[in-house]
């Protein structure tokens, strides 16, 4: 599930990356409320993923897969110059998720919440 939440999460950040440019500097209402939509979802969905995933292969999932969807909706959607150095970019872009992916877990046991510490537990404590 995991590898789900991570996933939503990246489209999330490619939302959140293509409103911002369409804000115009958040001079613009309705793409400036997707991009605040698009970062709440994205941070959001990448802490659950988290909770199981290492750090090490989530957050570089996450932010290659929304690097990878942004240059792609830039070129198809608004046109963007693609150049053979871009395609070849994107596809260590892909090669590097996917070496991530593929070495790592499924998925690691939940963090255990950690136990409060009191000023009783504190090294420096005068008690």
């Amino acid at each position: 599930m995991a590898w789900f939440y991570l996933g939503l999460a990246a489209v999330f950040e490619i939302i959140f990356a293509v409103s911002m440019k369409q804000s115009n500097g958040f001079t613009r209402l309705w793409p400036t409320v997707l991009t605040i939509i698009g970062v709440i979802g994205g941070i959001s969905l990448l802490t659950i993923a988290l909770k199981t995933l290492p750090v090490s292969v989530g957050y570089p999932v996450w932010v290659g897969v929304g690097t990878v969807g942004t240059v792609l909706f830039g070129v198809i959607v608004l046109h963007e110059a693609m150049s053979l150095i871009t395609a070849a970019s994107i596809a260590a872009i892909l090669l590097g998720v996917i070496g991530l992916k593929i070495s790592s877990p499924n998925s690691d046991p939940p963090v255990a919440d950690a136990a409060p510490i009191t000023t009783a537990d504190h090294p420096l404590s005068s008690d």
